[in-house]
């Protein structure tokens, strides 16, 4: 067993590997052509799923393009071709596309699956370093993923060729999803727990106080009264509105400490005196993740909620955002 390296030695090593696979990618992005176009279009005009296969360590890099094909609007799911030789073939089907990963081309699990996809005459698109291989040259589309250099020193362990054929699988999902027109709303169905589901799915509505719980006055109402309608609420500012209800403004903390400074006399002044006019405003379908764009793009804590006639249906605060975990 050899010695430890030195710290100085094993950050040299981590940037070689960094520089070679950089390298290895920028060399990918020539060979996005019509090669590359045909593999999407294949995957659009599939009627049943995308089925992806490849053994090893390309096997668990087909396993996480299977995953974010299938978070991003193309149906796919793994199959193991191992296990496929033994079985799980019955899960492709005449109506599946098929995309098998093999660096060499030649890996024998994956060429084994070759004569039922021919029987069944399904595309078959190759993710492979050598594309006039086996594999390559069975596919309906084979897109080059040859590389100079792995990152191992030794030349031997999968390192940037399976960087490249993430990257690629990456590549062609987004490529897919941008064509399928996919949106956040789309991407959060399929996102529904955790906090990247709240922050997709909820919605201003599902979040704002309503009702009395809105902090609201009339332009005519003093200073005084509106500090007492804004304290009370308990939500850092209130909305000023005319007597139809339409907003004319927000005053908050921050307008507070402004006539304080100006030296106004708050018993003297009313609420239009000193309201900031318009003010940031949220609508109730608005996800409430843009929401909490809003709030940190103005540096502000709190927003009124208004309708299609601009008037005042509710209210929230950065706090509620946070209880809610889309903070």
């Amino acid at each position: 067993m050899t010695k430890s390296s030195a710290p100085t030695d094993l950050g040299a090593a981590g940037r070689r590997v960094l520089d070679i696979e950089a390298r290895a990618l920028q060399e990918l992005v020539p060979r996005i052509g019509s090669e590359f176009a045909h593999a999407c279009q294949l995957c659009l005009d599939c009627t049943g799923r995308v089925v992806v296969t490849g053994m090893g360590k390309s096997g668990h890099i087909a396993g996480k393009i299977a995953a974010t094909l299938a978070s991003t609007g193309t149906p796919a799911f793994f199959v193991h071709p191992g296990e496929a030789n033994h079985g799980d073939l019955g899960m492709i089907t005449r109506d599946d596309v098929v995309i098998a990963l093999s660096n060499s081309g030649e890996t024998t699990e994956v060429l084994t699956l070759l004569p039922l996809l021919k029987r069944l005459d399904v595309q078959l698109i190759s993710l492979t370093g050598k594309v006039d291989s086996t594999l390559g040259a069975a596919s309906d589309v084979a897109l080059d993923l040859s590389i100079s250099e792995e990152a191992c020193p030794l030349n031997l362990a999968p390192t940037t060729s399976t960087t490249v054929a993430l990257a690629m699988g990456d590549a062609l999902a987004v490529a897919l999803l941008e064509a399928r027109g996919f949106t956040a709303e789309d991407f959060a169905l399929s996102h529904p727990g955790g906090a990247l589901g709240r922050k997709l799915l909820l919605r201003v509505s599902d979040l704002m106080h309503t009702g009395d719980e809105i902090p609201v006055v009339s332009e005519q109402t003093s200073l005084s009264d509106g500090l007492l309608e804004m304290t009370g609420k308990g939500l850092g500012m209130t909305g000023v509105c005319a007597t139809d209800g339409t907003l004319l403004g927000v005053f908050t903390d921050g307008d507070l400490r402004r006539t304080l400074d100006q030296g106004s006399d708050i018993r003297g002044v009313s609420m239009a005196d000193v309201m900031t006019t318009g003010g940031k405003t949220a609508t109730p379908d608005m996800l409430a993740a843009e929401a909490v764009h809003i709030l940190e793009q103005h540096k502000i804590s709190a927003l009124l909620v208004v309708d299609d006639e601009n008037k005042v249906v509710g209210a929230l605060n950065i706090h509620d955002l946070f209880r809610a975990g889309v903070m």
